[in-house]
């Protein structure tokens, strides 16, 4: 098996949030083959608390360069600093990415081809869109051996609970309601055509509200104003902007469904248990779907999709517009129904 031998190996994260979550399945899977591997984490700073709180890590370690930065003299000086390792994955295509682990002189450097990286990746690995048709599956492959098949089941995220913290979320932000919690997402990074309409977000929180449900928003401050709309619509409660990224793992355990974009929030929810409602637009479950059997997907499957564009080429946006409330307030509905029963 790869890692034979081998006592530490260095990861080089993503810097998208879902992906972050979809790469723990990796860090298992390097766990399952050598228990006795320490598996270490190199990442954006934002997401050291999420790594934090996967078990299979033995430490998260920052990476203070800002998004896009080449920032050789801080990749440089990083690798000085950092403990001898067997062994780096590199997950990000990029050049930069690669620096670290090739700075730091770690003898075996896997990584997939790209950017002209054969002297920093020395255990350089074929991309096959066709076999890597998913992101997760990408990143588990550069764990195992070269020509080594994927299993059959890939091991999903499962993140860790802090049930003091939970107390205390609630009591700082004022949810000591005792109604059942859904939870809505509302955003996405990537842009607008994959963002469900904020009056249907809306609708669907009163139809919830009538159930005697009540519903959290959770995003960051860049979705404040979508949070503000849902609840100016409902009674739901905004709570964007106002709880770090760390706080929604607990948060989210809290709920009992939650309504996501395919966004990294909905990774999230997806690794601490929670039913997730997943909605697509421009982009495709087929790629990214919630690592979780606890799901369900919503997504027509038009002629014009998924596109994978920021904003609807065509105007229209049909492929998230025909997605109605009622639809998603039935799958909830009859979710919970399957849960009593």
């Amino acid at each position: 098996m790869s890692g034979a031998g081998e006592t530490a190996v260095l990861v080089v994260g993503p810097s998208w949030v879902g992906d972050m979550v979809m790469a723990q399945s990796l860090f298992k899977v390097l766990k399952a083959q050598d228990p006795g591997r320490a598996v270490d984490v190199l990442a954006p700073a934002w997401s050291l608390p999420i790594v934090r709180r996967m078990p299979e890590v033995r430490e998260a370690i920052a990476l203070d360069t800002a998004h896009g930065e080449l920032g050789i003299g801080k990749r440089r000086r990083l690798a000085r600093q950092l403990p001898d390792y067997d062994h780096a994955i590199v997950l990000p295509r990029s050049l930069k990415a690669a620096l670290v682990p090739w700075f730091a002189g770690i003898p075996r450097r896997t990584g997939f081809r790209g950017e002209s990286r054969y002297v920093v990746i020395n255990d350089v690995r074929a991309f096959d869109r066709n076999v890597l048709d998913q992101t997760v599956k990408r990143f588990v492959a550069l764990g195992l051996d070269a020509d080594t098949p994927l299993p059959g089941e890939l091991p999903e995220p499962g993140l860790r609970v802090d049930p003091g913290r939970q107390a205390a979320l609630r009591e700082q932000l004022g949810l000591n309601g005792d109604r059942p919690v859904v939870a809505f997402m509302p955003g996405a990074e990537y842009g607008p055509a994959k963002c469900w309409p904020l009056d249907y977000f809306g609708a669907l929180a009163a139809l919830l509200d009538a159930d005697g449900y009540d519903v959290w928003i959770l995003g960051s401050d860049k979705d404040g104003a979508a949070g503000e709309q849902i609840a100016a619509a409902s009674r739901a409660v905004n709570l964007c902007g106002r709880t770090a990224l760390v706080d929604t793992v607990d948060l989210l355990a809290l709920t009992r469904q939650v309504v996501s974009n395919d966004s990294g929030l909905m990774h999230v929810a997806a690794a601490v248990g929670t039913r997730v409602h997943g909605i697509y637009g421009s982009s495709s479950p087929d790629f990214t779907p919630p690592l979780t059997a606890n799901k369900t997907i919503h997504y027509l499957r038009l002629d014009c999709s998924p596109c994978f564009e920021r904003t609807c080429p065509l105007g229209h946006l049909n492929c998230l517009n025909e997605l109605r409330p009622e639809r998603l307030h039935a799958a909830i509905v009859a979710a919970a129904n399957s849960n009593r029963s």
